[in-house]
């Protein structure tokens, strides 16, 4: 593979969000992301944000009807009645702590802190899921045991 472009991961995710100004306040409140970038256009909108997390990133947008004849799949989840078509899932530290800050901001929980053992041949994770405040599904995970060995 050639190289990624400087400072870009190989992989990154674009989410749409009704209001992208207040997204992504509470993404990096509540998941701890960063603010990379923000391009703003008229009277402040987002045009473009890029935030990371570690070496991930994503891209929040405004799903805006304007943009929809250029990018008709560019909707939040509340313009397409909740529904998701991709899942998110993050590595943390500590999903324990992390779990506490996003509840702290608001996240609603889907399924609570658990561990997930698919056995000796594989991993372990600690992890729970929850929606965000535009309707988003994440899974936030700890990773307690790879392939038979404990996690570093």
């Amino acid at each position: 593979m050639k190289p990624t472009p400087p400072e870009w991961p190989r992989i990154s995710s674009a989410l749409y969000y009704d209001d992208a100004r207040a997204a992504i306040d509470w993404l990096v409140r509540a998941f701890g992301f960063e603010v990379k970038l923000i391009v703003e256009g008229d009277g402040g909108r987002i045009e473009h944000s890029e935030l990371t997390f570690g070496e991930g990133l994503v891209m929040v947008g405004e799903a805006r009807p304007d943009k929809l004849e250029k990018m008709p799949y560019a909707r939040s989840p509340s313009q397409v009645g909740g529904g998701n078509t991709q899942n998110m899932m993050v590595y943390v530290d500590d999903a324990e702590a992390h779990l506490a800050r996003a509840k702290e901001a608001g996240a609603t929980i889907v399924q609570p802190l658990d561990t997930q053992d698919y056995g000796d041949d594989h991993w372990a994770d600690r992890g729970y899921s929850c929606r965000d405040l535009g309707g988003h599904h994440w899974w936030f995970c700890e990773r307690l045991r790879t392939k038979g060995h404990p996690a570093a």
